[in-house]
């Protein structure tokens, strides 16, 4: 079985902020074409146009409506991919060493020349955020696009994960979690950022921001109300002669 690493160097993993997540699924798509073009084998679709139609994908979207204590009912949209825990049951359980976690950034990967495909990793992961590719029937999972964020060939901006640079609402962050003075720390306490399913003990190195409570439908309607109200009470110019013309018609 794989051993973990005593401590790793840095903790490097994405932020999500759940509060401005749109759930537009642009991290999805840019995810799948990125881990397609680059890093390890492609993420294989089949019967892509068919009537049941599945594929390979390392970041997914789900949406849940919540109705909290107290306020109106919210519509969440809630990404996940691989957490990257410090104690990464998919590692240990590997009975060839294909998983690992990296000292130097504490990066969690495969090494898919010796996956079997055993899919135990599978088993043991309680965020279900492995897939086994059909096609080349070894383990795929977030790497953080490792081939990017090192890659001194792209611009200093673009050298993060693709689901970052991609997210149009500003959704997610990346950075050193291990790093109290990093932006993404500093946002995680700003924010009471907390784990997905601490009672799991994996301590996961990415973190979730909570939603926001939101504001009474009242009052939203109430700011809300000059925006919709009509520009003029009367049509004037060529729109003032046309509404004419089509009364007496």
């Amino acid at each position: 079985m794989t051993q973990l690493p005593q401590s790793t160097e840095r903790k490097m993993g994405l932020v999500i902020d759940l509060d401005t997540c749109v759930g537009c699924h642009a991290c999805v798509i840019s995810c799948k074409g990125w881990n397609t073009e680059n890093y390890g084998a492609p993420l294989s679709d089949q019967d892509a146009y068919g009537a049941n139609p599945s594929g390979t994908f390392l970041n997914r979207v789900h949406s849940y409506e919540v109705t909290p204590d107290e306020g109106h009912a919210q519509l969440i949209h809630f990404p996940k991919s691989c957490l990257h825990c410090e104690d990464a049951p998919c590692v240990t359980v590997c009975p060839t060493g294909a998983s690992y976690k990296r000292v130097e950034d504490g990066i969690v990967l495969v090494n898919e020349s010796d996956c079997i495909g055993c899919g135990l990793c599978a088993w043991s992961c309680p965020y279900g955020a492995r897939e086994l590719d059909q096609a080349e029937g070894v383990m795929k999972k977030c790497t953080l696009c490792v081939d990017r964020i090192y890659n001194e060939n792209l611009p200093e901006v673009d050298r993060v994960p693709s689901c970052v640079r991609t997210c149009p609402a500003g959704a997610r962050h990346f950075g050193d979690l291990g790093d109290p003075d990093s932006d993404v720390s500093k946002l995680v306490a700003e924010r009471e950022g907390m784990d997905l399913m601490p009672e799991m003990d994996t301590k996961p190195v990415n973190k979730y921001l909570p939603p926001r409570p939101k504001d009474q439908i009242e009052d939203q309607i109430d700011i809300l109300a000059p925006l919709l109200a009509p520009v003029a009470e009367e049509p004037k110019g060529f729109l003032g002669w046309l509404d004419k013309t089509l009364e007496k018609l």
